[in-house]
């Protein structure tokens, strides 16, 4: 990788990560256990836009890795690490689908699937069926959250300038 591109890609993930602290002091949107904005997502989106799946992919788990080393525990990694990667998916392949026109509804599709990503986890864990009644809430929540960071993602994405690496 060349080192402008590795530097830029740092500081994304830099970028990221100061974002998801302070979203981490802010309070929840609704009182829904796990739902939140996943303004960090903003960065996975732009990224997405102007680069590769495995670069964003790349961000996204120096993101994760190092926010659950310095404010979560290993089980908040590991629904982390579940929801993202399951979002990343499903962001790349609608970004794709939609010819990277439709950037709202790219990040509606990756808070849906990150929801359905932590609630598979948290199935598989638990192995109790009872946490699925948290899915009529989370999904919709995750609907509009994706909404919103897609919306942001979509005008920050028009002052960073266009030649990076």
């Amino acid at each position: 990788m060349q080192t402008k591109k590795l530097t830029v890609l740092a500081l994304y993930a830099t970028l990221s990560l100061a974002v998801y602290a302070v979203e981490s002091a802010l309070p929840p949107p609704a009182p829904i256990p796990g739902l939140k904005l996943g303004l960090a997502n903003i960065i996975t989106l732009i990224l997405l836009r102007r680069y590769t799946c495995r670069d964003a992919a790349l961000v996204l788990t120096a993101r994760i890795l190092l926010s659950a080393l310095l404010f979560g525990q290993a089980m908040s990694l590991l629904y982390s690490l579940a929801g993202g990667i399951l979002s990343l998916l499903f962001m790349y392949s609608a970004d794709r689908l939609l010819r990277k026109k439709y950037l709202l509804l790219t990040g509606a599709v990756g808070g849906l699937a990150h929801n359905i990503g932590q609630l598979s986890l948290a199935l598989a864990v638990t192995a109790t069926p009872g946490v699925l009644a948290y899915l009529p809430f989370l999904l919709p929540g995750g609907i509009v959250t994706g909404l919103f960071t897609g919306l942001c993602a979509r005008l920050a994405d028009k002052y960073l300038p266009r030649k990076h690496a």
